[in-house]
């Protein structure tokens, strides 16, 4: 019961960053799972990967949430969409069979690797000035696969590789985070779908494991994730989310240092 509450507790949190910033939450599920698992004495092992693939799973349904509630406002560009997601899926896909290669410590090393720079993101609030206008298809779905291979390796939406690109491509701020969460559901169903084949024939994951799924887990974070993320995305149209962003990157810093810590000790 402990861990459930936990669960559902973390799925709240998820849920709000995830609507709120146009961002998948994977970055802060992961190290908060990563420290559950531990605690829950799942296989060091499969920690990581399992924390990887639950957050995958559990953004594929709150990115539909949040994405419904940033079109609600006008401010998804399908067009790119439409342009992005072949490449995502591809790119994603891959990355997710290459992460089930990898063993845990140099799989977490690259995560905390990432965070940190999406955390720096966040603090400085690094808006790269427009330089040009989007690229033609070809462009973007080469753009796509590159951002879903990253995106695979810490379970995340996209949003900290997805929203600077676009605003260097001259689209505007609201437009770039409402399509960022759009660009999270190609990216989180390719990963689920990855992390699960990637880890389907894995010897000694816990029970109730569907590839590197953890059920319970996923079935608690994301039904709270669901109920908070259109919270999230409507107070982004009212909140001074840029001094509540740079508090939640000295936030992701302080939990991936956290991850670092276990790492080496």
């Amino acid at each position: 019961m402990t861990f459930i509450l936990l669960y559902l507790a973390l799925g709240a949190f998820a849920g709000f960053v995830a609507g709120l910033f146009g961002v998948g939450g994977g970055l802060t599920l992961v190290p908060f799972m990563f420290m559950i698992f531990t605690a829950q004495g799942i296989p060091h092992e499969h920690v990581m990967h399992l924390a990887l693939g639950t957050s995958m799973a559990n953004i594929t349904l709150t990115s539909i949430s949040s994405m419904r509630a940033h079109h609600a406002h006008g401010a998804v560009r399908w067009d790119i969409v439409r342009a992005m997601a072949p490449g995502l899926v591809l790119g994603t896909f891959a990355g997710s069979q290459l992460a089930g290669f990898v063993p845990t410590r140099p799989l977490t090393a690259v995560f905390v690797v990432i965070v940190y720079y999406a955390a720096a993101q966040m603090i400085l609030d690094f808006k790269p000035k427009a330089h040009r206008q989007l690229p033609g298809p070809a462009g973007l779905f080469g753009v796509g696969g590159a951002i879903g291979v990253v995106s695979s390796l810490v379970a995340a939406g996209g949003g900290f590789l997805s929203i600077p690109f676009m605003l260097f491509c001259n689209v505007l701020m609201h437009n770039a985070v409402g399509t960022s969460a759009a660009l999270g559901f190609p990216i989180a169903l390719a990963g689920a779908l990855g992390f699960i084949v990637a880890g389907w024939h894995d010897a000694g994951l816990p029970a109730g494991s569907l590839g590197y799924i953890y059920l319970p887990a996923f079935a608690a974070i994301v039904s709270m994730s669901i109920l908070v993320a259109p919270f999230g995305a409507r107070l982004a149209h009212r909140l001074p989310v840029k001094r509540l962003k740079r508090a939640f990157g000295g936030f992701l810093a302080l939990l991936a240092t956290k991850m670092l810590w276990s790492l080496l000790a």
